[in-house]
Formats: C-alpha cells, structure tokens, sequence
C-alpha cells in the first residue's frame, strides 16, 4: 500500500484569491514546489482536493478551473513534482455534493484508485473543512497551515484544532511529514 498526502488548493498550494478563476491571479507559495518534491521523493503519492464553489455559483466555468489546474501541473512539472490526480467539487454549498469537503469521498476514490494506505497518509490544508475530510478518512494527521485563513481559523477556533498539527506552511508541513512517516529518509544526515 503507497501512502499519500491530500493538499487543499487555495489557501494551501497558492495564495487565496476568492473565486480564483484567471492564470493571471495564480501565484504559487514560496518553497511549495521544493516542499512537494521532497514529498514526492520520499514515496508520497500527491493529490490536490479542492472545493471550486465558483462553478456552481456562476462566477466562472469548469473549464476555467480545468486551465488553472493545468498551469499548476505544467509548473510543478518543470521541477520534476507530479500530481497524481486533482479531485474537485464543483457545487454550490447549498446543492448536494458527494466529494464537497468536509466529505472523505475523494480520499476514498483516491485510496481505491492508487492503492493507497489512508492510516499513513496526511491531509493539509487551511481551513477547519480540509482537516474535517482527513479525520473523516482516518489519514494519519491533518495538517492546518496558516497561510490562506489558516492564521484566523487559529486564532478563532483553536478548541477545534487539538488533534491536527500547525504549520506555518508546505514547508513546514512537509518537514513534519518527513519526520512522522516511519521508513523515510528525510536527507538530514546525507
């Protein structure tokens, strides 16, 4: 069984924009790609799951978060990061939604897709729904980072906050994972 780790997309991977529809608007965090190959070289399976409301509000297209989704993937394959799969709930919050975070359902299709380990896999993300799907899947830990609404979920909702970590960001999360995970080379002693 691979194990994996979960990455929510705005707030997370790029800066939160609101509704973030135009390549124009995607700007990638500092040390995001670097924390992802690291990852990645250390046997995680990487997977992007992300509510894109937007749709189902009216304010852009699937096709428009298709375009952002692949500029994402071309730029962090010119460093050599591979995205295993990008899940996305289109819907609107108040509509039905099988795969709508908090909802497991796409770590589950993702586990049964890949082969993958859910106990030994993590989720990060910067809201307190992206840590919700990961208990929901019983990952091994959900990650909160504080870029995004990561900082104020911290310091609005820290009773709701004791089981997951915090991290400044990827970086920080990633180094974290590289310690938890048992079997991996984090590089410290090369």
């Amino acid at each position: 069984m691979r194990r994996a780790v979960f990455l929510d997309r705005d707030g997370t991977l790029i800066e939160e924009k609101g509704y973030l529809h135009r390549l124009d608007d995607v700007v990638i965090f500092p040390g995001a790609t670097a924390a992802l190959k690291r990852l990645q070289q250390a046997g995680f399976r990487l997977f992007i799951i992300t509510n894109q409301s937007g749709v189902g509000r009216g304010y852009f297209t699937l096709s428009d978060v298709d375009h952002v989704h692949q500029h994402l993937l071309e730029a962090f394959a010119r460093d050599g990061v591979q995205i295993a799969q990008i899940y996305i709930a289109p819907e609107h919050p108040d509509h039905p939604s099988r795969g709508r975070k908090p909802s497991p359902a796409f770590l589950f299709d993702a586990r049964d897709a890949f082969g993958l380990d859910l106990s030994e896999s993590y989720m990060i993300g910067d809201k307190l729904i992206d840590l919700q799907c990961g208990w929901n899947a019983r990952v091994k830990k959900s990650i909160l980072v504080r870029t995004g609404y990561g900082s104020e979920l911290e310091r609005t909702s820290a009773d709701q906050l004791a089981s997951a970590m915090v991290a400044d960001g990827l970086g920080m999360a990633a180094e974290w994972i590289l310690k938890l995970a048992p079997g991996v080379e984090t590089g410290e002693n090369e």
